[in-house]
């Protein structure tokens, strides 16, 4: 899953106002901005295989340490821990809300891949494979997208028709990733998938910073 995950964070934010929306949208990719940089190093492992499913031609062979449910759930202690220090003034919810969103990403990610994501280690993979389902996995992916951002203008965000046009770019980004060309290689992967988080951040970060400066 890609733009599905920046669902929760929108509705993250609703349940945490106080907690800043770049953060929710880095929080929600956490596993994948790890991911990115253990790949460049070889330390964990992709290759291209067209037809491996029917939206996806990524074989995610080897990724125990960012994509594995032990994993996960030490990347969120991690996120919980360092949004704590950082905003140690704010109250304990906007650290457990950070973890629950990236959390979010492993259990997202369950649904759409094949079999690749380790319980532990690099052993016990599962997936349902929704990826072998275009219609209904591109259709989950606008659901989660789309549900979130109405949470979070329902709460009384603002620079909804920036927000709601954003959201419309990622998901045409998410059409290309599904139905265009399969990328180059493993590094122009990790490459663009970091590119992608920081704009995407950024992004969110200027449609909050223009909602804060009008309110």
């Amino acid at each position: 899953m890609f733009v599905g995950h920046y669902g929760v964070a929108f509705a993250a934010k609703r349940m945490a106002p106080l907690v800043p929306l770049w953060t929710l949208f880095m929080a929600v990719q956490l596993l994948d901005v790890a991911w990115a940089p253990l790949v460049l190093l070889g330390v964990e492992k992709v290759r291209i295989v067209p037809g491996i499913t029917a939206t996806n031609p990524l074989d995610l062979y080897h990724m125990p340490y960012t994509h594995s449910l032990v994993g996960a759930l030490l990347w969120s202690a991690a996120g919980y821990a360092v949004y704590r220090l950082v905003r140690a003034h704010e109250r304990v919810i906007g650290a457990l809300v950070v973890a629950a969103a990236v959390f979010s990403h492993w259990v997202l990610d369950l649904l759409v891949h094949r079999p690749d994501l380790p319980l532990y280690d690099d052993t016990a993979k599962v997936g349902l494979g929704l990826w072998n389902f275009p219609r209904l996995a591109f259709g989950l992916e606008a659901a989660c997208l789309f549900a979130g951002v109405w949470l979070y203008l329902d709460a009384g965000a603002r620079r909804g028709t920036a927000t709601v046009t954003f959201a419309f770019v990622m998901l045409a980004i998410q059409a290309f990733i599904f139905f265009g060309p399969p990328p180059a290689s493993d590094v122009a992967i990790a490459s663009t998938a970091l590119l992608s988080y920081a704009t995407f951040a950024g992004v969110a970060r200027l449609l909050e910073g223009k909602a804060d400066r009008d309110s």
